[in-house]
């Protein structure tokens, strides 16, 4: 690809907060696109309740054929727990994505962004590198159906899968990413109690490391782990875990760097990406103007990391950290929203962003 090629990325709102705060990274984004004078083709396309109401799908088939051809996706918050009862029981939209293009890695960081932002943890720096296919979320795990079924009305059961390949891919993700930080890998497991599957996941992660020599290695009980990341935060650096594990764990380190608000993600494969907050819709705030968009904003950054390794264009890795840099810096002026103990709204911090991004 060339390095003046247009970006093609497509734009997922969502639901709740989801079109306030991907309005507001799709904003940022843009500007420090052009700053690096790299184009960029957004594409619109319908999910969630409005495409619903529209299509009568929250995932519509002219959604998933665009998003074919695009470089890669930002997605907001959906709520498909809210939707109308025939859409409640089906895969989410943003686990339908991720089960088409294979995005198996979900890579969530938390480290603090700004000394203004109180931190249980104020020294944490950890990436949770978490499995995104398997483990004990059942919806993920199967060709056809949910995982989970009730072969009576008060026994209800699911489906935990684990397969060498899945975990050694995601333990490679790990290795990797270790190398470019401080070199220390800690797999999370419950070996003890769950030898067969969690073993596996574990075996698999040590059987990798061998090819990492540089990098050590830790294991950690995943309740131990919990612990530990409370009592002794500095300790760690990348943590590797199946896909329950780490959804709990990178819930915790995004709170203890400060806030659930400001934690980012990108789902990827080996050649598709997506930029995905790793908290909630918030129905609660949507259309107030209140909800702080600094996950989306990261995790859209987070996504330009990617295809800047992917697709060789180094630029985008610097309009990445000039949104970084604009979001600490907008935190260290006092713009906070209210979730943060600020009264800034969605807009102005938005605007704070752009103004930091333009001087």
């Amino acid at each position: 690809m060339s390095v003046k090629d247009p970006l093609r990325l497509g734009v997922l709102a969502g639901d709740g907060i989801g079109p306030e705060i991907v309005s507001a990274a799709v904003q940022i984004t843009e500007r420090a696109l052009a700053a690096v004078s790299v184009p960029v083709e957004w594409r619109r396309l319908r999910m969630g309740r409005d495409a619903i109401t529209r299509d009568g799908s929250p995932l519509p088939q002219h959604t998933l054929d665009e998003l074919d051809d695009l470089d890669a996706w930002v997605l907001g918050p959906h709520d498909n727990a809210g939707y109308p009862a025939p859409f409640r029981e089906e895969l989410s939209p943003g686990g339908t994505i991720r089960k088409r293009y294979g995005l198996y890695a979900n890579i969530r960081p938390a480290s603090r962004l700004s000394d203004t932002i109180p931190a249980a943890c104020p020294s944490l720096d950890v990436v949770v590198v978490r499995e995104n296919t398997e483990g004990f979320y059942s919806d993920r795990n199967m060709y056809d159906g949910a995982g989970e079924f009730m072969p009576t009305a008060d026994v209800a059961m699911a489906v935990a899968v684990f397969t060498r390949q899945a975990c050694e891919r995601i333990a490679h993700q790990a290795f990797r990413l270790a190398r470019t930080r401080r070199r220390s890998v800690t797999v999370a497991h419950k070996a003890n109690v769950l030898s067969k599957t969690t073993g596996l996941f574990r075996d698999s992660c040590v059987q990798v490391a061998h090819q990492y020599p540089e990098v050590s290695v830790r294991l950690e009980h995943i309740d131990a782990l919990a612990a530990l990341l409370v009592a002794r935060p500095a300790e760690f650096d990348v943590i590797v875990a199946e896909n329950m594990f780490g959804d709990i764990l990178s819930d915790l380190t995004g709170q203890l760097a400060g806030s659930l608000g400001m934690a980012p993600s990108i789902n990827a494969s080996d050649t598709k990406a997506m930029a995905q907050a790793a908290h909630g819709s918030a129905p609660d705030i949507a259309g107030r103007n209140a909800a702080n968009p600094i996950a989306m904003i990261l995790s859209t950054a987070m996504l330009l990391e990617w295809l800047a390794d992917t697709q060789g264009r180094p630029a985008l890795a610097e309009a990445a950290a000039s949104i970084r840099h604009a979001v600490g810096r907008s935190l260290d002026d006092g713009v906070h929203t209210a979730d943060l103990g600020g009264a800034a709204t969605t807009t102005v911090f938005t605007e704070h962003v752009l103004s930091v991004l333009a001087g």
